[in-house]
């Protein structure tokens, strides 16, 4: 049922989106269907981890720790090979990184108010 509903939480966001990138591709906005596929990766991944939090004998510090090395396994390739970010060095990988865990920490804790908030 687990494995069921990350398909689901992922899997309808990237059908849509990736529809859109094709429709994109078909107009020939190159550069924008590879985008918006992209961004429907990144949204299939996400939405299908989301389902950790819903481990509930699980800790919070697992949860979290497990959603992260899951997002540092598939996000983080994802944004190197996007093409959106320059690579000319490691340094440039780091940059991308610290942008990565920035982004994901901001985004953790502002779903972590709103849960406490809303009682999810």
């Amino acid at each position: 049922m687990l494995v069921m509903n990350a398909l689901l939480r992922g899997g309808i966001p990237f059908i849509i989106m990736s529809g859109i990138a094709l429709l994109l591709y078909f107009q020939g906005k190159y550069s924008d269907a590879k985008g918006t596929f992209v961004a429907s990766l990144i949204a299939f991944f996400v939405g299908a981890a989301s389902i950790i939090y819903n481990i509930e004998h699980w800790s919070l510090i697992k949860r979290s720790g497990v959603h992260f090395i899951i997002m540092l396994i598939t996000i983080y390739p994802i944004l190197l090979l996007s093409g959106w970010f320059t690579i000319a060095s490691v340094f440039d990988a780091v940059k991308i990184f610290i942008l990565f865990a920035f982004v994901g920490i901001i985004l953790w804790s502002l779903f972590f108010i709103l849960a406490r908030i809303f009682s999810w």
